[in-house]
């Protein structure tokens, strides 16, 4: 096993767009050609688009494009950016009259950085399909990543910056790959070493307090942590998947979540993971979904380590 670029899967394409003084911004995921696609939302505040479409019950097997966003809500229209650019190149579900692409999406709560009145909308999701390729996507303070922070149970100001991640292994002809917006309402801990590496700051901003510390002090009280939370990733393979078989590796690919994120899954994020698989490769499933888990979880880490100082808010490497 080896890791490779994410986008050495045929037929994907990542772009970014986004706005730095404005602190927001878009990735989009392309697979022209339809990818079969799987859901899962843990958290419990999600912006989404297009979810419901995915469960196996339902009509449409593959989608074209998966949009992370910021933006809170507000971000989703960047979608619509996207669905304007496909059906431009005439992608899409055949209707008949003409296409309709399949475009899902997810967006964090990022409002507190930069300019609140910045959000994706459908010029800059136009622009993340414009800018995508089959090259190695920038990570880092970039597409969804730009306004993402981690740790911020007592405020913006213990906060820390992070970004969006991606890693990618390879398996003979097996290749699966994650890429993360990580926003979190915890810390990121390394999985390697078992240690925080960007979340909840002590007092003087000199090492991580960690946020469940800081939770189980005050578990009789009732804090409004609402804003500014939701991680999204998008796990991305050439197996050859069912619909079902692609929702229940979405599934799966949350405990690189779990690992990587503490604590995960609260009242106050909208975790969401999406799948897409091109279905060049055979392959077990559970073999897809264990390394799905793998490669999400290092993501994550590569979110932290990818950040840069921005908006006045300390990184993994300044610690």
């Amino acid at each position: 096993m080896k890791q490779v670029p994410i986008t050495s899967i045929d037929g994907i394409k990542i772009g970014h767009a986004q706005n730095i003084a404005g602190g927001t911004g878009c990735t989009v995921i392309l697979c022209e050609q339809g990818a079969v696609a799987g859901v899962d939302v843990r958290g419990g505040g999600p912006a989404s688009r297009e979810t419901d479409l995915l469960k196996p019950v339902n009509l449409v097997e593959q989608i074209h494009a998966v949009m992370l966003s910021g933006g809170s809500a507000y971000g989703l229209d960047a979608c619509s950016g996207a669905m304007r650019w496909l059906e431009e190149k005439g992608v899409g579900f055949d209707v008949g009259i003409g296409v309709v692409p399949i475009v899902c999406g997810a967006s964090l709560f990022d409002l507190e950085i930069g300019d609140p009145k910045c959000r994706p909308n459908q010029e800059m999701g136009y622009s993340a399909c414009q800018n995508a390729s089959e090259k190695m996507p920038a990570e880092g303070n970039v597409g969804a990543g730009t306004g993402a922070t981690v740790g911020k149970f007592l405020g913006v100001e213990r906060m820390m910056k992070a970004g969006l991640g991606c890693y990618a292994v390879q398996l003979g002809e097996l290749i699966v790959g994650a890429i993360v917006a990580v926003n979190a309402l915890g810390d990121i801990i390394d999985i390697d070493s078992g240690q925080p590496l960007a979340g909840l700051l002590n007092m003087e901003k000199t090492s991580i307090l960690g946020t469940e510390a800081a939770m189980f002090a005050e578990y009789d009280k009732d804090r409004n942590v609402f804003s500014g939370n939701t991680t999204l990733g998008c796990v991305l393979t050439n197996a050859k998947l069912t619909k079902s078989q692609a929702a229940r590796l979405a599934v799966v690919a949350h405990n690189g979540y779990a690992r990587a994120i503490r604590p995960v899954h609260t009242m106050a994020d909208g975790d969401i993971i999406f799948t897409m698989a091109t279905g060049a490769v055979q392959a077990m499933p559970d073999a897809v979904g264990a390394l799905a888990s793998e490669v999400m979880a290092r993501a994550i880490k590569r979110a932290a380590l990818a950040a840069k100082p921005a908006y006045g808010l300390l990184t993994a490497s300044d610690l």
